[in-house]
């Protein structure tokens, strides 16, 4: 009787990342049964507690909960009486266009990292090595890396990761018209994306920079600009208020303006018993 194909768990807040590795490990591993797709780590940990896939692969950098904050979720599950028997934990993979984050899981050998975007020979070693893992843990009838070893190798990534340790962007250099400005940060009352670039509105003008939202993330101050959807950042300093139109949906107010910035779900949690 032939064994069951390998489940796994693809998380990417950027659908065409996860078409690009669904297509990719579709050439390298074709057995593989992709069961879920996940937007987001919050999404990921539901996904393994619920479908208990052998392995998941994981953006390091989503919105919300981060691949590494996922990672450590991940291990740290309970098990129960809904829990099939042969599962043990799964392989965690991080997916990330950021080297320096990943390179100490792959030495340490608990954990391995794919480069984005995904190249066909890179993610062909992966999987090789992920396959003999789980070989071995079926054989032996062990669990997925030691969860103490675990955990302290996620805290350490996350210490690399967390964007604290970065210097912060004091200002942006943005294209008014014909001209360059220097525009200081704090001036700044929201970032929208704008298809190729990123406009920057403050009380006194607009301009454009070619920053991509993903970017600013990490070199803004994350207690004074908040996320509020996947294309808009906005100073918490300049919120005026927030409103729900008819839809149900929040809408943040911004002092002097009477644009009105849309909170996608993902955010809904930051203006809680709105």
């Amino acid at each position: 009787m032939n064994a069951e194909p390998t489940r796994c768990v693809i998380a990417d807040d950027e659908r065409l990342m996860r078409d690009q590795l669904r297509a990719r490990l579709a050439e390298v591993w074709p057995e593989l049964d992709i069961v879920a797709e996940a937007k987001n780590g919050d999404e990921a940990v539901a996904q393994v507690e619920t479908l208990h896939p052998a392995l998941v692969f994981l953006d390091i950098r989503m919105p919300g909960m981060n691949g590494v904050e996922a990672a450590r979720a991940i291990a740290q599950l309970p098990t129960d009486e809904e829990t099939p028997d042969h599962w043990r934990g799964c392989e965690i993979v991080f997916v990330t266009a950021y080297d320096e984050y990943a390179v100490q899981a792959f030495e340490q050998g608990a954990i391995d990292y794919v480069l984005k975007p995904a190249e066909r020979e890179r993610l062909a070693l992966t999987v090789a090595r992920v396959r003999q893992r789980l070989v071995q843990r079926a054989a032996e009838e062990v669990a997925a890396p030691a969860s103490m070893n675990l955990q302290l190798l996620l805290q350490q990534l996350g210490t690399q990761l967390d964007p604290a340790r970065a210097p912060r962007l004091r200002w942006v250099q943005a294209s008014v018209g014909a001209s360059i400005q220097m525009i200081p940060v704090d001036e700044v009352l929201y970032f929208i994306s704008d298809e190729k670039y990123t406009r920057v509105q403050t009380a006194t003008l607009e301009a454009l920079i070619r920053k991509p939202i993903r970017e600013l993330i990490d070199e803004l101050d994350a207690e004074q600009f908040w996320q509020i959807h996947r294309s808009t950042l906005v100073n918490a300093r300049a919120i005026a208020g927030v409103s729900r139109d008819e839809r149900g949906r929040q809408l943040v107010s911004v002092k002097g303006r009477s644009e009105k910035l849309e909170v996608s779900r993902s955010y809904t949690g930051l203006f809680r018993g709105m």
